[in-house]
């Protein structure tokens, strides 16, 4: 199976679309590690898509705050504007389907899906120190994980974890195989808000009969979702960092 792997869209339907369009063919199924909506100005259209095309996603911090689970003083003041407008901006339905996203980790054949780490969904994997704690609670070899905004991950190979890196800023793609009796902790990076120096929209793809994973990196219209943001009255620091990747 091919699937396209998507977590952090952020309500992004600019770089979602883009995502769409360079994966056109090349997957059967897709997955979401999360944040479906927050910072973004189009949570309906985003989710709209993640119900209609996503076999399993997995709910996000943001997800919770913009649906009334959480308790937003814990988020900082530009993150808890984006969830109050969020909050009055999602149909009903839309609200609904996001409330219910099932607490990760999540199972689909031979893989989990997660959006922070296997013990506790806000907990950032940003180091190997992390990632070597992460890999003693997963039931998988293979996990797809998001939360950070970094593309990229971790390989452990029964002795050590190595830190898998971004696509290069100079390139599009990278490819590496994914083998039996190893670890692996894959953040397909952010679609909707990057945060690695690189704003292009940011994905993976897996074929499990091959064993193959593809990360990719795609550039999309920045300015055009950055003026929605704007034009919502959504804080303008969330459409200037999109310009950045940061």
């Amino acid at each position: 199976m091919r699937y396209l792997v998507v977590s952090d869209l952020h309500a992004n339907w600019e770089a979602l679309e883009a995502v769409l369009q360079d994966a056109e063919g090349l997957y059967e199924r897709s997955i979401c590690c999360g944040d479906l909506v927050g910072y973004g100005a189009d949570p309906d259209r985003v989710v709209e898509w993640v119900r209609a095309h996503c076999a399993v996603a997995v709910r996000g911090n943001h997800d919770r705050a913009c649906t009334g689970l959480e308790d937003l003083e814990w988020f900082n003041p530009v993150a808890r504007a984006a969830a109050i407008w969020t909050l009055t901006h999602l149909t009903p339905g839309n609200a609904s389907f996001v409330r219910e996203l099932p607490h990760g980790p999540a199972f689909l054949e031979g893989m989990q899906l997660l959006h922070g780490s296997p013990l506790d969904e806000d907990e950032y994997v940003v180091d190997p120190d992390d990632a070597a704690e992460a890999f003693g609670y997963l039931e998988s070899h293979l996990a797809f994980f998001g939360h950070t905004h970094l593309q990229g991950g971790f390989v452990w190979n029964q002795a050590r974890v190595e830190t898998i890196p971004p696509v290069s800023i100079r390139s599009d793609r990278a490819v590496m195989n994914i083998e039996s009796g190893t670890g692996y902790l894959i953040n397909p990076g952010s679609v909707g808000q990057p945060r690695d120096g690189d704003p292009r929209a940011a994905y993976a793809l897996y074929d499990s009969e091959a064993g193959m994973l593809k990360y990719r990196r795609v550039a999309y219209d920045v300015e055009k979702a950055a003026n929605k943001i704007r034009e919502a009255g959504l804080p303008p620091f969330l459409a200037d960092r999109l310009a950045v990747g940061r």
